[in-house]
C-alpha cells in the first residue's frame, strides 16, 4: 500500500510538459530524416503566428496550407483532430496550441510514422481519431469525479506559462543530443466529465506505448482520471459527413500531390454525388438514425468495412515534409565538413498523371471508386482498373461476359445496380423470376436516405473467371459488399467455399452450384446461400439475401441485426479488371491463342496431291456417287 502511494506521488511530480517534449524529441530523431526535419521546420517558421513569444499555427493557416476545400466544410474537423493529437499522449490537456512540438506529433500520427518508435498500439490510431472527433455528453455520464487540487493548479500553471519553444526540439533532434527541460507553452484545457477507473477498454494503447517508451506508465494512469469515458462520447453525424466527403476526395491522393487538383472538380453535381456516398457510409454507423456515432459502432465498423478509410491522410500530411522554399538542386558545399546524404524527397511529376479511371461507367465513378478504396487498397484500384465488361455497351448476356472477362488473369470487381422489386411480382417477367426462387421470407433491406429504391451490390473476385460445372471457385480473399443505400462489406468465411459460380443458370456469389434437374423434369428452386448475391441467367433480375443465422460462404453483417432480402431489377452491370497493361496484353494473347486453336479445328487441311486425296475419299465412300455398299480387296 505504501509502495502504491509512492508511485502515485512520483507520477504527480513528473512534469507532463517534460514528458511531452521528450516524446516529441524521440519522434523527431527516429521518424524523420534530417532533410525532412529541415523542410518541416522551414514550413512551420514561414507560416507561424507569433503572440507573446509563442509561435503557433491558427486554424486558417492550417487549413490553407493543406488546401482543405471550403466547399465541403471539413476544415474545423481536421483542425479539431490536430489540436487533440498535438496533446498526445495526454488527452486531458487537449485541445493543444499547435506549436512546433504539437505539430510534429500531429504529422507523426497522421502519417503513421510512429510505428518506428511505438511497437505496441499499431492499430490504435482509430481510437485516437475517434477521441479527436468526439464530443462528450454530460447527460450520458453518471459519475463526476473532482480532480485533485494539485492537478488543477498544475494545469493552470502550464496554461499561464508563455515561453517560446518553436525551435528547441528540432535543434536537439538535429544535433541528436538529449536537451534540457523544454521551453513550451501548454494549450488550453477542456472541462470534461471524469472517467471511471474500472473500464480497461478505455486504455489508449498508443498512449501507453508512448509513455512506456519513456518509462512513465504511472503518469498515464494518473492522467486518465482527467480523460472522459470514451463510451460517453459521440461524433456528431453532420461533422462526420463532412469529414467523410473530404476522405473520399483525398483517397486517391499521391505523395506530394496537391489537393487543389482534386478540389477543382468540386462542382455542385460532384458535391451531390459525394453527399450520397457519404450518407451510405453513415448509415452503416447509425442504422437507427442516431444523432451521433458511438465508439462501439465506430470500433466495429471501421475494421470490418472501412479498414483503409483514413489512408488518404498519410499523403495529405506528408506535405509538411516538403518545403517549396528549399531548392534541392542547389547543393551547399562545405570545406570543413563532409556533406550528409539524405534520401530524395518525392516531388510531383511534371508529366500528366494517368487518369484515376480510364472511363466512368453507369455504376462506377470517381466517388464510388474512392468508396471501394476504403476496403480494398487504393494501389489496386486507382489507375489500375480496366473496363472488361459494361452491360450498357456489350449487352446483358452471360455470353457477353464470357467473351469480355474470360482469360483475365488478375482480380476483378463486379458491380451491379438496380431498383428493388415490389413485394408482389408485377408482370410476366417478374413472376417468372419469382417462381425460380424460394418463397420470400425476409423483408426488404434498409432504405437509408434513398427514396428511389436503388441498390448497389458488388464483389471483389480474386480468381480468373471460368465456367463452374460441379464446384465453385474463389478463395477467402474474396469480398461481397453493398455500396448503397447502406455501406457494408461481407468477408469470406471458411464454413462453406461456394464463393463464385458461373453457369447457364446465372452468376452466383455465396450460392451453391446448381443441382441437376429432377427425374420428372421439373426444375427445383435456385439455391440461395445465407449471405449471397445471385444474378439470373438473363441478367434481368438479381437477389441479395442476408440470413443472420449465417453458416454460408460469407460472414453476416457487422452493423445490422436481423434478416433481409432485396430482389431487384438490374439496371447496370459492370466488371472491372484490376491490373495494368501487362494483364491486358496477356488476356489479348490468350484470346488470340484460343482463336487460332478454334480455327485449326474448323479447317480440314488437304495434301498437295488433291486428285489422290479425292480418290482415297471416294474409296472410303465419303465423296462421289456410290452404287455399291462397299468393296472387295480381291
Amino acid at each position: 500500500m505504501g509502495q502504491a502511494h509512492s508511485d502515485e506521488q512520483v507520477a504527480r511530480n513528473v512534469s507532463t510538459e517534460h514528458l511531452s517534449h521528450e516524446l516529441a524529441l524521440r519522434f523527431a530523431k527516429k521518424c524523420f530524416t534530417p532533410l525532412e526535419i529541415t523542410h518541416f521546420k522551414d514550413i512551420f517558421r514561414s507560416l507561424a503566428d507569433d503572440q507573446d513569444g509563442i509561435h503557433y499555427w491558427k486554424e486558417e493557416t492550417f487549413c490553407r496550407f493543406l488546401v482543405i476545400p471550403d466547399a465541403l466544410g471539413p476544415g474545423p474537423m481536421i483542425y479539431q483532430m490536430a489540436t487533440y493529437l498535438g496533446a498526445f499522449p495526454f488527452p486531458s490537456l487537449a485541445p493543444s496550441i499547435l506549436t512546433i512540438e504539437a505539430m510534429l506529433k500531429v504529422v507523426v500520427i497522421m502519417t503513421e510514422r510512429y510505428r518506428t518508435v511505438l511497437k505496441r498500439g499499431g492499430a490504435d490510431r482509430n481510437k485516437l481519431f475517434f477521441r479527436s472527433l468526439a464530443v462528450y455528453d454530460r447527460r450520458m455520464s453518471s459519475v463526476y469525479e473532482k480532480l485533485p487540487q494539485d492537478v488543477l493548479d498544475s494545469v493552470r500553471d502550464q496554461e499561464s506559462e508563455k515561453v517560446d519553444t518553436s525551435d528547441a526540439v528540432l535543434e536537439e533532434a538535429r544535433s541528436q543530443a538529449a536537451g534540457d527541460e523544454p521551453r513550451s507553452a501548454r494549450g488550453f484545457s477542456i472541462d470534461k466529465p471524469a472517467n471511471e477507473e474500472d473500464e480497461d477498454e478505455d486504455d489508449d494503447e498508443l498512449a501507453l506505448a508512448a509513455l512506456e517508451s519513456l518509462d512513465a506508465i504511472e503518469v498515464f494512469k494518473y492522467d486518465q482520471r482527467a480523460d472522459s469515458k470514451i463510451h460517453h462520447a459521440q461524433i456528431p453525424v453532420d461533422n462526420f459527413r463532412r469529414l467523410l466527403m473530404l476522405l473520399l476526395v483525398i483517397a486517391p491522393l499521391d505523395a506530394q500531390e496537391s489537393l487543389s487538383r482534386h478540389a477543382e472538380r468540386l462542382i455542385p453535381k460532384r458535391i451531390e454525388s459525394l453527399t450520397e456516398v457519404a450518407d451510405s457510409i453513415l448509415w452503416s454507423f447509425t442504422p437507427e438514425k442516431n444523432a451521433g456515432i458511438f465508439y462501439q459502432s465506430f470500433n466495429k465498423i471501421i475494421p470490418a468495412s472501412l479498414p483503409y478509410i483514413f489512408d488518404g491522410l498519410n499523403p495529405l500530411f506528408e506535405h509538411f515534409l516538403f518545403s517549396k522554399n528549399i531548392d534541392l538542386s542547389r547543393r551547399k558545399r562545405s570545406s570543413t565538413s563532409t556533406p550528409m546524404t539524405s534520401p530524395a524527397v518525392p516531388q510531383v511529376p511534371d508529366v500528366p498523371l494517368e487518369p484515376l479511371l480510364p472511363r466512368e461507367g453507369d455504376v462506377l465513378n470517381l466517388d464510388i471508386l474512392s468508396q471501394i478504396s476504403f476496403f480494398i487498397k487504393g494501389n489496386r484500384l486507382f489507375r489500375r482498373l480496366r473496363p472488361l465488361y459494361l452491360g450498357a455497351d456489350a449487352g446483358f448476356s452471360l455470353g457477353s461476359i464470357e467473351q469480355k472477362v474470360f482469360n483475365w488473369r488478375a482480380p476483378s470487381v463486379l458491380l451491379v445496380s438496380g431498383t428493388r422489386l415490389s413485394s408482389t411480382p408485377e408482370g410476366h417477367r417478374e413472376r417468372s423470376f419469382a417462381d425460380t426462387l424460394p418463397p420470400k421470407r425476409f423483408p426488404d433491406g434498409a432504405s437509408g436516405n434513398s427514396t428511389r429504391g436503388r441498390v448497389i451490390f458488388g464483389a471483389y473476385i480474386d480468381v480468373p473467371w471460368k465456367h463452374t460445372y460441379k464446384e465453385a471457385i474463389g478463395s477467402t480473399e474474396m469480398l461481397l459488399f453493398q455500396l448503397s443505400p447502406v455501406h457494408e462489406v461481407f468477408r469470406a468465411s471458411t464454413l462453406s467455399r461456394d464463393y463464385l459460380t458461373f453457369t447457364k443458370t446465372g452468376v452466383g456469389l455465396g450460392c451453391p452450384p446448381p443441382r441437376p434437374k429432377n427425374v420428372s423434369g421439373t426444375s427445383s428452386h435456385t439455391a440461395l446461400g445465407p449471405v449471397s448475391l445471385m444474378l439470373d441467367s438473363s441478367l434481368e433480375f438479381g437477389v441479395f439475401t442476408h440470413d443472420s443465422t449465417g453458416g454460408g460462404s460469407f460472414h453476416t453483417s457487422q452493423s445490422r441485426k436481423g434478416d433481409w432480402q432485396d430482389r431487384f431489377e438490374i439496371e447496370s452491370l459492370e466488371i472491372w479488371g484490376c491490373g495494368g497493361d501487362d494483364e491486358v496484353e496477356r488476356q489479348r494473347a490468350a484470346w488470340a491463342f484460343e482463336e487460332r486453336e478454334a480455327e485449326a479445328r474448323r479447317s480440314i487441311k488437304m495434301g498437295k496431291d488433291v486428285e489422290a486425296d479425292r480418290a482415297l475419299l471416294e474409296m472410303a465412300g465419303l465423296v462421289g456417287s456410290h452404287n455399291a455398299s462397299g468393296g472387295s480387296m480381291g
